[in-house]
């Protein structure tokens, strides 16, 4: 979609990035490592100064105590952390659940092990989990779950009785939690993100994925990380070490000095992020869209169905094409054929940028 944006000259929300810069003081910091000679190969489970500020980070938000070298270790993006993960644990056959509309990302990492992706669809409208068929879905080949909170591309978060329950669920069994948290700080209307890590039973059996890019507008620095207890650590480094073995090292040492001195910066991620949510949907409100606004993430999902009768890959392409505003079909999360009319717009956008992506939408009449 970006691509046909891109040959369309028009406005893109649809692939999820910013299109503003990083802070300021981080794109310093960054040069400044460069130039000090901070060049060469970094340890394996990344740098030291960066995994003991995420540890901070971990107890200051979750009141969860790591230890920054048997529990945390440093990716080139979230994307490598699932992979690593996924390649950890999965044998041939084994099973994997998850939740669709779920991240392209997850099964094909399943594929590459031989293993077996169960698909579970997300109740709508809030897309919650259907926790009987998930009860009646878990066998004796089940190795995995992967949950996503908040979750793309719908932004509904878990609560912390949805945590509870899953914990529920799974004691007394050998099934391990895969916990994608990339947009962990971009929860809204004064709702915590409850993260695995907060919750002592699930974080026994939990890989906790986050990312770097989505937090600091970096998309493309690509660092991420997994926080994971000591036994599942190692047996991740054991992927990760003949995946890429290591990190891009200025980054690192940025990221670390950054994440010390201005915590400002995630702590009000959410409050950022919600100010664009709120504007976009306001600016949306005269439209034929319906929104309902997004709880988490920077994804505001738009029901069509008063627009258009259209498949929304169809839809998506029309979006682009005359309305010069690229969206992502919500459809390509599902692996069943989905009735739904819905697209995905992202607003991690200059406040311009969404004000003249609206007004075009609401120029739609039924087509």
């Amino acid at each position: 979609m970006s691509k046909l944006a891109a040959e369309q000259q028009a406005i893109n929300l649809s692939q999820g990035f910013p299109d503003f810069d990083v802070p300021a003081a981080l794109a310093d910091m960054l040069s400044s490592y460069v130039h000090k000679g901070h060049n060469q190969y970094p340890p394996m489970m990344g740098v030291a100064y960066l995994r003991e500020q995420i540890a901070v980070k971990t107890q200051s938000l979750y009141a969860a105590i790591v230890d920054p070298d048997t529990e945390v270790t440093v990716t080139s993006g979230a994307t490598e952390a699932l992979l690593v993960a996924i390649q950890a644990m999965v044998h041939p056959l084994d099973e994997v659940i998850v939740f669709d509309p779920a991240y392209d990302s997850y099964e094909p990492a399943v594929a590459l092990c031989q293993g077996v992706t169960r698909h579970i669809p997300l109740l709508g409208p809030e897309f919650s989990i259907d926790w009987q068929r998930l009860k009646d879905t878990i066998n004796a080949r089940t190795r995995l779950l992967i949950i996503n909170s908040p979750h793309n591309p719908t932004g509904a978060v878990l609560s912390a009785a949805d945590l509870e329950q899953l914990a529920t669920l799974l004691r007394d069994t050998d099934i391990y939690l895969l916990s994608d948290e990339v947009y962990e700080h971009m929860v809204f209307d004064g709702v915590a993100h409850h993260s695995v890590l907060s919750h002592p039973e699930l974080r026994e059996r939990a890989f906790v994925v986050s990312s770097f890019g989505k937090t600091y507008h970096a998309t493309g620095w690509k660092v991420g990380y997994c926080i994971a207890p000591p036994d599942m650590t190692t047996e991740f480094r054991k992927i990760h070490q003949f995946v890429t073995f290591t990190t891009h090292t200025p980054t690192q040492w940025a990221l670390a000095e950054f994440m010390e001195k201005h915590p400002e910066h995630y702590l009000g991620l959410g409050a950022f992020y919600q100010t664009k949510r709120d504007l976009f949907v306001r600016h949306m409100a005269s439209s034929a869209f319906k929104c309902i606004p997004s709880p988490g993430t920077y994804f505001q999902l738009a029901d069509y169905s008063a627009i258009s009768d259209m498949p929304d890959t169809e839809f998506a392409i029309y979006l682009t094409s005359v309305c010069k505003v690229a969206a992502i079909p919500v459809s390509v999360f599902n692996a069943a054929p989905s009735e739904a009319r819905l697209v995905r717009f992202c607003f991690a956008k200059q406040d311009d940028t969404l004000a003249l992506a609206a007004e075009r939408l609401s120029q739609l009449s039924k087509v």
